[in-house]
């Protein structure tokens, strides 16, 4: 695997190769994003080649047609749209294996592993310390009582009750969120909650929530150790456009603590890294783990 960044990129090998100077043996906690996962096969949204390319739009806004907290508890009929477009996207997404980068960072055991992934890949790869900041979609939590059940107990409930849905529908293109995207949705029957006949929800954060805050102090806590053990935060595959991870790298420069931000295409956090990459995520946390 080369470690050579992409013509017209914003970084030069020397660079590349002083960040992993950097990193090599320090103490580290790592945010990952979208961009670690689409070796896998799950696409991303801001990514420099994704289908579903996203520009503009105030910072930290969720991309369009992305379903809001607030739109999925309005009604039957947008969670109807909701769970339609997931049950083809999740048949299509379980299947996907952690690839080089995942498993890079199992073998490197950060103190911290933050993600803001919900695709479950970092645990399939055998991550130990981790946050899934934004929750698991393996799971569905019920909005009534507040049972959680797992994910593929769903998929079963809604193939029995929309026979050949999957089939007929077999061509909508894949979206990053672990749907698909389509808009024949009336149809499509939804159960509720099989203890209270509540409405069931992945149990994840949609924009509009907020991060559980039990999550956010624990990745603080690490990340303010990173000053006092002289290590470093390291971002990989996150255009850090949502808060919800751009501010650990902000907490982290302001403290005074080295942050490495390896990407494909700029992100928010540039201007607080001490290094900004262009250059692959699997191939770089190959080449750091060794």
């Amino acid at each position: 695997m080369s470690l050579v960044p992409l013509a017209g990129s914003r970084v030069e090998e020397a660079q590349v190769v002083e960040a992993l100077s950097l990193l090599a043996g320090r103490p580290l906690v790592v945010l990952t994003g979208a961009g670690l996962s689409t070796d896998s096969g799950i696409p991303d949204y801001r990514g420099p080649n994704s289908r579903f390319a996203v520009s503009g739009g105030p910072r930290g806004a969720g991309p369009p047609g992305v379903m809001t907290f607030q739109e999925f508890v309005s009604g039957r009929t947008a969670q109807q749209r909701y769970w339609a477009r997931s049950h083809l996207g999740w048949g299509r997404m379980r299947t996907a294996s952690p690839n080089a980068g995942h498993l890079a960072l199992a073998r490197l055991d950060p103190e911290l592993l933050i993600t803001q992934n919900v695709d479950g890949l970092h645990e399939a790869a055998g991550s130990r310390r981790l946050v899934a900041l934004h929750g698991r979609i393996a799971e569905v939590v019920c909005l009534g009582c507040r049972s959680t059940s797992p994910r593929g107990e769903l998929q079963a409930r809604l193939a029995q009750l929309n026979p050949g849905y999957a089939d007929r529908h077999s061509g909508a293109l894949t979206r990053p969120d672990g749907d698909v995207d389509l808009n024949d949705t009336d149809d499509f029957v939804v159960p509720g909650c099989t203890s209270c006949g509540g409405v069931l929800k992945p149990d994840v954060v949609f924009f509009g929530e907020n991060v559980p805050a039990p999550r956010v102090r624990r990745c603080y806590a690490a990340v303010d150790s990173l000053l006092e053990d002289d290590g470093v935060l390291l971002v990989a595959g996150s255009s850090l456009t949502v808060m919800s991870g751009f501010r650990f790298v902000r907490r982290a420069a302001r403290a005074g603590t080295p942050v490495v931000i390896v990407n494909r295409g700029a992100t928010r956090g540039d201007e607080h890294a001490t290094y900004a990459l262009d250059v692959g995520c699997s191939e770089f946390l190959t080449a750091l783990a060794g």
